[in-house]
């Protein structure tokens, strides 16, 4: 069962979310990958404003693929979250309350999202084309320079996700592999071939 949010994400509507949950998202969101996030973290430390206001805002971590004659976007699967985490936290004190991307978190933002009450979707891999098919509409915001990796705002409807990492810092990138540590194990199957 999904469990459909808008954006801006409300305080309650991320409290209320908890790790695994399948979520479905509409309204506006931001992608941006490290060249983005990079530039934005510059103007921070030259007091300039941010092309955006991060308050209650979600950044997807993904780079379009080039969209076809009549099509509003190319195909726009996650890229790796990691390479944000360097800019992430001070993102969520500014208000930031959702990231989108794939993979795992370090603890300075698990931390971050702890403090200040945000939260962790992990994307679906290889169904860029479908997700393409959610975007409603597409505008580059800044550094249009950069290409694919610009600042872009984004209108999605039923952007399917799951939570990754809860505002409680419950994380699946922990819990589920705990889940089948030591159940496919050679040595355990070599025991039961017995070896005579």
């Amino acid at each position: 069962m999904y469990i459909r949010i808008m954006t801006p994400l409300k305080d309650e509507d991320v409290k209320k979310l908890k790790a695994g949950d399948h979520v479905l998202l509409s309204g506006i969101i931001y992608s941006a990958r490290d060249a983005a996030h990079k530039r934005m973290q510059e103007a921070l430390r030259k007091g300039q404003d941010l092309p955006i206001n991060l308050k209650d805002q979600v950044i997807y971590y993904a780079g379009p693929c080039p969209a076809r004659p009549g099509e509003i976007a190319g195909p726009y699967g996650p890229t790796t979250s990691g390479r944000m985490d360097k800019y992430a936290p001070e993102f969520i004190k500014l208000g930031l309350k959702g990231m989108i991307g794939k993979g795992e978190r370090n603890s300075d933002v698990i931390e971050a999202m702890i403090a200040d009450n945000a939260v962790y979707f992990a994307a679906i891999g290889g169904i860029g084309a479908y997700i393409a098919a959610l975007i409603k509409s597409q505008e580059v915001v800044a550094y249009e320079e950069l290409g694919a990796e610009a600042l872009i705002k984004l209108e999605v409807e039923d952007f399917p996700l799951i939570v990754a990492i809860d505002s409680s810092g419950n994380n699946l990138y922990t819990t589920e592999p705990e889940k089948y540590t030591g159940r496919y194990s050679l040595l355990e199957d070599k025991a039961d071939m017995g070896d005579d």
